[in-house]
């Protein structure tokens, strides 16, 4: 079933996962595929994911199991990353979206005392539950062999990205202030080292602004992060560091606009549609001033006004060979999810760039709920395909993990059967084993099956 009410043109789609495909020998050009994707789900007799057939699953991490450091797996699993720690071993850091309230949730509901540095507490002294944890899981024997907190005290840690120095950016998606039943300011980005083998001294990178964060590619040439924000009225924003892979000496803070609308594009498509799938917009940057937002949440909103575009809660971002996709949820004529697709310059980031500046396309938009309905989190399969976790949250959802071929077909790859989201889909460096977690109660999942036999 199309994703669109236009079919995408073969050759653009065909470039774009090509590009998005993992650097290994995959000819794309020998797969065959049909709406059906690896074909009809599988019903899992555990009543937890129905797979296609061949494929299984593992849970290798739940909430409540205790973990190596004697403290217990927090709830609401989301965004994570996977890095290669030898030859038969990954790490892999996982994000808690948790709540100020969500104690009962978090590593600690004791609260006992804690020998180790957290960012914030509650006014009443208790470490807020938010923050990572940090899995060493086996590929050979599908043991876990180290399980521990690797970040204490944030709010509601959503999505992220993995960076080309081997950490990863987790993303608060909460902008409280201080004074509000915590002690510091929320709205920052914290990065975790995947090699860390125990909690972090958390130090909030600021100049990546305070915002409503999501999630964060980098471009493994320059250095420069893209990030998304979770708001109807968010923007897509790009930080240029002055010195690559360390964020903490700063840099410049900016988000895209269109070229041709000075006074801000609206790219959700809502009200007064713009643009259809397939379209280009030429991409101008703005520098942005007072990130930290030190008062108020209005970031975006001063972004705007300067002729920033508008997405649909920018949500899930994937870096591929020289270019990134990202989801706006709820964006699209229908409201039911767009990802757009972003070529920087061959300059991108530098005087020159204004010469031959970087390109937005809306890559995608889906018209139909049963074939595309809220992507979220990201990631790429093995043969180049992109796997989508959706997040619907209404009061009875049916969310599925959609694939999405190189001619724009849509199929099931996977059928989420409790009351939750999938979330923080990622590979193992040798494209064996997807990561995925079922949001809550927590489940950490591996799963392996026939990647490249369509």
């Amino acid at each position: 079933m199309k994703l669109t009410k236009r079919q995408f043109t073969a050759l653009a789609t065909s470039f774009a996962f090509a590009g998005l495909a993992r650097h290994q020998a995959i000819a794309l050009e020998n797969l065959s595929v049909t709406g059906t994707g690896y074909g009809a789900l599988v019903p899992d007799p555990n009543a937890l994911i129905d797979l296609p057939p061949g494929f299984s699953y593992e849970i290798i991490s739940s909430f409540g199991d205790r973990m190596t450091d004697g403290f217990r797996v927090p709830d609401n699993a989301d965004g994570m990353g996977c890095f290669k720690l030898d030859e038969t071993r990954v790490t892999l850091v996982r994000n808690h979206e948790l709540n100020v309230s969500n104690d009962d949730r978090g590593p600690a509901p004791d609260n006992p005392q804690l020998d180790f540095t957290i960012y914030d507490k509650r006014d009443d002294g208790t470490p807020l539950p938010g923050g990572t944890t940090t899995i060493i899981y086996n590929l050979k024997t599908g043991e876990v062999e180290k399980e521990f907190i690797s970040l204490l005290g944030t709010i509601r840690n959503c999505a992220g990205g993995v960076t080309p120095w081997g950490s990863w950016l987790t993303c608060e998606e909460n902008v409280t202030l201080s004074g509000d039943g915590v002690d510091k300011d929320h709205g920052w980005v914290f990065e975790v080292p995947a090699n860390a083998d125990g909690p972090i001294d958390p130090k909030p990178i600021k100049q990546l602004g305070r915002f409503n964060h999501e999630a964060v590619a980098v471009d493994p040439k320059t250095g420069i992060l893209y990030l998304t924000e979770d708001r109807n009225d968010s923007l897509f924003y790009r930080f240029i560091p002055k010195t690559p892979g360390n964020l903490h000496e700063g840099g410049k803070l900016q988000a895209l606009g269109f070229a041709g609308h000075t006074s801000g594009a609206d790219s959700r498509n809502w009200d007064t549609p713009i643009w259809d799938v397939g379209d280009w917009a030429t991409a101008f940057w703005i520098d942005l001033d007072d990130t930290d937002s030190p008062n108020v949440d209005d970031l975006r909103i001063r972004g705007h006004a300067k002729g920033a575009a508008i997405f649909a809660r920018g949500e899930g971002i994937h870096w591929g060979n020289n270019e990134l996709y990202f989801c706006c949820t709820s964006g699209g004529r229908a409201e039911l999810g767009q990802i757009m697709r972003y070529v920087p310059s061959a300059f991108e980031g530098t005087g020159k760039e204004n010469d031959e500046p970087g390109q937005l396309q809306l890559f995608l938009e889906s018209s139909d709920p049963n074939s595309f309905n809220f992507g979220d989190n990201l990631t790429v399969a093995p043969n180049g395909h992109l796997l989508v976790c959706e997040d619907q949250y209404t009061d009875n959802v049916v969310n599925h993990i959609r694939g999405v071929t190189t001619d724009g077909e849509a199929y099931d790859f996977a059928r989420i059967r409790i009351q939750s989201e999938s979330a923080g889909a990622c590979f193992s460096p040798d494209s064996t084993t997807l990561f995925v977690n079922i949001f809550s109660p927590t489940r950490t999942l591996a799963i392996k099956g026939p990647w490249l036999h369509l």
